[in-house]
């Protein structure tokens, strides 16, 4: 080339020297830094797609140390109510204790009401005093609020658990398809000519209920309201009781059992029976099985639905909860769907009534709501009821009517030891006991359930989540050490060969001085 005004040789050299020298500004940002892309030049796809990952990689962690909290927060729960337990079985031993009247004195059996006193006031303080990070945990705090529920109707509401998607409050309509019965075993007034309303003769009869079995006998002649005290002096031992038929002793009477139920049964069976049948005038009827519940004392001699029998059942209450067929278990009700999770005790008149007006009452709020994914919506969350654990709500146990709780227990309640040592029954006290104690271990149990089912599965597969888009990331932005140092060896070849050549190019115009001679 003889050119000197325009060195093309040196322009393509500086070029090339450019080019390399950007690729090797490239390799060393990369490998200080550590990422393939630093800046949105390097890949625009790459860049949009691994922030939108490092958005889910945030969004997932916060929700794994959520978890992790929320297990926190049930663990500490749980510490509390196992405080409690120990404490209820302790009031059970000293209620049990205390029913030995034959070798407790006055003096023993107030301290251990003394000792029920103290341990239901710390039942009490630990339910009201139980907080995480300032969150109260057992005093009502976290069970759902409820607008609505009349006791004529439902006794006591327990709310599991609600889902509020879409909506601030949840209706609850209760409708009684098929009533609670008593299993009911019926005695004819007239069993023999002219001895409307008494025995013709002596009889020896068993009765047994689920709770024990107890023979009781009767001289000829006895009337009925007779054998009715008999076997209510005996419910106790039993669980079945007597009454007369419209309250008339010509009408008959009926042995049914103390509570309402499948469970629940009576049993009463004729000991002495004569080597005749035909010389039996002691013949028991039940209803059957499909036929309607007549109430257990009015009904009329003439139904067709009446057959033999010396044993029958009660039957569990049946309702349906916002259209789903509720699990009954005496008066009890339960239901267990993804959106509603509850129990209901309801009022004896209309459990037993299924022509009574659906009963409506509403959820406005409340539970204990835990975030557990990474975004913030209905599908992620979780909602769990927490009941209040103080004496003044545990143990709630309907007796004569009335529900009763643990606080009841305390002097002056109505069911002290001393109460129950005039009455010479001390079962309503452990039925009270042992319902407050099947509370809280549901209750540890739910929350356990909770934690093992939902809380650490759900932490799982975060933490799974959480190491695959991790990796995912890395992928794309993070830079590969092997590959970017050798391309860095390159670029320092390239930018040492383009300096040199480029000194070359520079030098080669001088040779256009010897054409000059």
């Amino acid at each position: 080339m003889t050119r000197i005004n325009t060195n093309v040789p040196s322009l393509i050299a500086q070029q090339r020297l450019n080019r390399s020298g950007s690729e090797l500004q490239v390799r060393l940002e990369r490998l200080s830094t550590g990422l393939r892309i630093n800046r949105g030049k390097d890949d625009p796809a790459g860049l949009i797609i691994s922030e939108r990952l490092a958005t889910d990689i945030k969004g997932i962690e916060q929700a794994i140390k959520n978890g992790e909290r929320a297990s926190a927060v049930i663990s500490t729960t749980e510490a509390a109510l196992a405080e409690i337990t120990d404490l209820l079985n302790s009031i059970k031993s000293l209620t049990v204790e205390a029913a030995n009247t034959g070798a407790v004195s006055d003096e023993e059996r107030r301290a251990n009401q003394l000792q029920i006193n103290s341990a239901i006031q710390s039942i009490t303080r630990i339910s009201n005093t139980t907080t995480f990070g300032g969150l109260k945990l057992l005093d009502g705090s976290l069970d759902y609020l409820t607008s609505g529920l009349t006791t004529s109707t439902i006794k006591k509401a327990e709310i599991f658990g609600a889902s509020f998607i879409g909506t601030d409050s949840i209706d609850v309509a209760v409708d009684v398809i098929a009533s609670a019965q008593k299993g009911g075993l019926y005695l004819n007034g007239d069993n023999a000519t002219g001895n409307d309303g008494e025995l013709l003769s002596g009889i020896t009869i068993r009765v047994k209920g689920p709770d024990g079995v107890r023979e009781l006998s009767f001289l000829s002649g006895t009337p009925y309201a007779d054998i009715v005290t008999a076997v209510n002096n005996s419910t106790a031992l039993t669980g079945v009781e007597a009454a007369l038929i419209n309250g008339d002793a010509t009408s008959g009477l009926v042995f049914r059992s103390s509570e309402y139920g499948s469970t629940a049964f009576v049993s009463v069976e004729r000991v002495d029976k004569p080597a005749d049948p035909a010389d039996d005038n002691f013949n028991l009827f039940k209803y059957d099985a499909n036929a309607d519940y007549p109430g257990g004392v009015t009904f009329d001699w003439t139904d067709t639905n009446l057959v033999a029998a010396t044993r029958d059942a009660g039957r569990n209450v049946s309702a349906l909860i916002n259209g789903i067929l509720a699990t009954g278990k005496g008066l009890n009700i339960s239901i267990n769907s993804p959106t509603l999770s509850m129990d209901l005790l309801l009022d004896e008149t209309y459990a037993i009534d299924p022509s009574l007006a659906v009963k409506n009452f509403e959820i406005t709020g409340g539970g204990a709501l835990f975030q557990l994914g990474p975004d913030i919506n209905a599908l992620q969350q979780t909602n769990i009821g927490i009941q209040a654990t103080s004496a003044e709500s545990l143990g709630g146990f309907l007796v004569d009517g009335s529900i009763q709780y643990l606080s009841s227990l305390q002097d002056g309640q109505g069911n002290s030891l001393d109460d129950a040592n005039e009455r010479n029954d001390f079962s309503p006290l452990e039925k009270i006991v042992n319902k407050a104690i099947d509370e809280v271990s549901i209750l540890r149990g739910r929350l356990g359930a909770f934690e093992r089912n939902v809380l650490d599965t759900s932490t799982r597969s975060m933490q799974s989540a959480f190491e695959n888009l991790t990796a995912s990331r890395s992928i794309i932005r993070d830079a590969d050490f092997a590959s970017e140092s050798s391309e860095l060896t390159r670029a320092q070849i390239l930018q040492s060969a383009g300096t040199t050549v480029l000194a070359l190019a520079n030098q080669s115009a001088q040779n256009v001085l010897q054409l000059l001679g």
